[in-house]
């Protein structure tokens, strides 16, 4: 049995990360990357998630799971009649209380992990695997993202393992650490931030507005850095 890493890819600064670590943890021939279709208004985290595994020359696999959220009406699904909120996280809780975003997809990092350790299985029936995901403490500030909390991952963690007779593990490395300490650690290991996506808008340029994007400009920004993404832009 040897060790391999499976990470759930989304195209963005985190997950980029995330596979950063990853192959210099185990090599790139011990890597692959999932990618997620759940049925989000755009594709171009799924474009920039493929950019990013022929960057780092890992194979790639997408699933599709858009069947299981046809029926709910998080603003970030194409089917849904409520528009994105351009306001900052921080700014939704202070005047909304604590607790979801409208940006929340119900139990969407459960799902995943769970479809994730099937395919790991799969793919990697000898060997044992870390699968790798990029939740931060921002996300989980103030209950924003239940499903991206240190509690949350501890304990699907736990539940993998069992169910996959010990043989795949969470590894969650930024729930601990704010989107800042994840630039900065990406930027120490060369990471191809000009690939990735965050914006929940899917023009022909970020929107600048939207939750992801506020923070995404904010951990650049407190790095002293301009994003990569923006420069020629």
């Amino acid at each position: 049995m040897s060790n391999k890493a499976l990470v759930l890819s989304s195209g963005g600064v985190d997950s980029t990360t995330c596979l950063s670590v990853a192959v210099g943890e185990f090599g790139r021939e011990n890597v692959a990357t999932v990618s997620i279709f759940y049925g989000q208004k755009h594709r171009k985290e799924l474009e920039c998630a493929r950019k990013v595994a022929d960057y780092y020359q890992v194979a790639h696999y997408e699933l599709d799971l858009s069947g299981i959220f046809q029926y709910s009406n998080c603003s970030l699904l194409a089917h849904s009649t409520e528009s994105i909120v351009h306001k900052s996280y921080a700014q939704q809780i202070a005047e909304n209380g604590e607790g979801k975003v409208s940006t929340y997809v119900p139990f969407r990092n459960g799902l995943m992990l769970s479809a994730v350790a099937s395919l790991a299985m799969s793919i990697f029936a000898d060997d044992d695997v870390s699968i790798y995901i990029g939740a931060h403490a921002d996300d989980a500030a103030g209950n924003a993202y239940a499903d991206c909390s240190e509690a949350f991952a501890d304990a699907m963690g736990q539940a993998i393992t069992i169910g996959t007779y010990g043989q795949c593990h969470i590894v969650a490395p930024f729930t601990g650490i704010n989107k800042a300490g994840v630039v900065k650690l990406g930027l120490s290991l060369g990471t191809p931030y000009e690939l990735t996506w965050s914006c929940y808008e899917g023009g022909d340029r970020p929107c600048g507005t939207c939750g992801t994007c506020i923070d995404r400009a904010k951990a650049f920004a407190a790095n002293g850095v301009p994003d990569p993404a923006l420069e020629g832009k």
